[in-house]
């Protein structure tokens, strides 16, 4: 990934998005030939030079002090997501030659699988290109389509921009696939030497137009929460809020657990899951206890 048009196409984005009246900037005629603000209205609102700015938007973010830009930041309105995106850009930019380790096959410890199956609600681990290390009982019954495969791993972004069966699972297909990208390309601005995470992107930009389409907007965001409207092939209609914990002990590794309001249908029809997959398992064949 080159770093330059990373950030050339970024600033460039968020610029076009940003009208003057949202930047609480005084409009003298309407003969603007930009879409959005213009440079130098920019760098009016960072308190730089347009001659400075101009070089950042070029892609060139070497030497750049923070506070600069969090000025830039600010001028361009960015949300938190944004503002993180940009300070890795800037990280990246200048750690020169030095790039980054590849992370290698992840393990997940015995200890995180036992906080896993320890949980009632249906939980998954996954790192940061979304492969899925770990899962309950009940994670795995409710997300079956991603581990119907003969694989022990499987990648969420794959399932939703690959298999067909997603866009009947979720609800609301566009919005959860279009976070995925955001996701994606917020890990892409973190690590941007993590080979695996490289040709994931190659591989979903080669298969999928409309990936390819969103990752082109450099859309961010961070993962912590949502609330997701699933279509369960046994129990229907679901509707789960997922929360995101990251696991300190383990860079890049989160536990995404998914909670459901009490005494709503979606409890009820969780509820019918779990007892569906415990007598799914449950052997078929117990002799009865003697004595």
């Amino acid at each position: 990934m080159d770093n330059r048009a990373e950030v050339r196409d970024f600033l460039t984005s968020r610029r076009a998005r940003l009208t003057p009246d949202q930047a609480g900037l005084t409009l003298y005629g309407t003969n603007r030939r930009v879409k959005g603000l213009r440079r130098e209205e920019v760098a009016m609102l960072a308190d730089v030079s347009t001659d400075y700015y101009t070089r950042l938007e070029r892609g060139n973010l070497s030497g750049v002090s923070e506070s600069v830009l969090e000025s830039v930041a600010t001028a361009l309105k960015l949300d938190e997501s944004e503002r993180v995106h940009l300070l890795d850009l800037a990280r990246a930019a200048n750690a020169g030659g030095r790039r980054r380790r590849t992370t290698g096959k992840q393990q997940l410890r015995p200890g995180v699988q036992r906080i896993l199956d320890s949980l009632s609600a249906p939980s998954y681990v996954r790192n940061n290109r979304l492969d899925l290390l770990g899962v309950n009982q009940l994670g795995r019954a409710l997300l079956s389509d991603l581990y119907s495969a003969d694989t022990t791993c499987p990648n969420l972004a794959r399932y939703l921009f690959l298999d067909d069966r997603s866009r009947d699972f979720y609800a609301d297909w566009t919005a959860v696939a279009k976070d995925v990208v955001a996701s994606l390309r917020l890990q892409a601005g973190h690590t941007p030497y993590d080979r695996g995470l490289t040709d994931l992107v190659g591989e979903l930009s080669t298969r999928s137009e409309e990936f390819r389409t969103w990752w082109a907007g450099h859309t961010v965001r961070l993962h912590r929460t949502s609330t997701k409207q699933m279509h369960h092939p046994v129990v229907g209609d679901l509707e789960l809020t997922g929360e995101a914990l990251e696991l300190p002990g383990d860079a890049g590794l989160t536990i995404i657990t998914y909670t459901v309001e009490p005494s709503t249908p979606s409890a009820e029809a969780l509820q019918f899951l779990s007892n569906w997959t415990v007598s799914e398992t449950a052997p078929r064949n117990t002799p009865e206890r003697t004595g």
